[in-house]
């Protein structure tokens, strides 16, 4: 297999790491569109630097977010999200207003952190150890756990403030 070959068949294997990179840092589809085709100029740039030694999705998690607080720090843009309503959760029950509401509620206050607590968090939710974030977020693993903290407090916080 060929080096674009290769390069396309990455694409295609994590399209979804990507839309969902794009969908925390960007507000609409245009922005969200414009940032998927600069994540994937900027891994097609640093294809031949991958070391196979890391994950594919790792390496690409790390392209994918530096490319992303890159660009919105160029724009000089404040971080934005897609609203909440265009996420299309899926809730276990129809009509469950308070599990809604609670999802509302911390996704508002992801919204109010700085570009690499919410990448930090990002990846939190999305299941990836300490060790992981720290290789794709390039800080160390203490410094991973001391910024959790940090970030649980604040988002437990801003919820409490929130309700009260």
């Amino acid at each position: 297999m060929n080096k674009e070959e290769e390069f396309v068949n990455l694409i295609h294997q994590n399209q979804g790491l990507i839309y969902k990179i794009t969908s925390i840092y960007t507000r609409d589809r245009y922005e969200q569109d414009d940032l998927y085709q600069e994540i994937v100029y900027q891994t097609w740039k640093s294809f031949d630097n991958f070391k196979k030694a890391a994950k594919s999705s790792t390496w690409l998690y790390r392209v994918g977010m530096n490319t992303a607080i890159t660009h919105m720090n160029r724009s000089k843009k404040q971080l934005q999200v897609v609203p909440l309503q265009d996420l299309k959760i899926q809730f276990s029950e129809q009509g469950d207003s308070e599990k809604e509401d609670k999802i509302q509620q911390l996704y508002t206050q992801i919204r109010k952190l700085n570009l690499l607590d919410r990448g930090i968090i990002f990846l939190f939710l999305e299941g990836k150890s300490y060790d992981e974030i720290a290789e794709i977020s390039g800080i160390s693993v203490s410094n991973v756990g001391t910024r959790m903290s940090r970030i649980k407090a604040k988002l437990k916080s801003g919820i409490t403030t929130q309700t009260n």
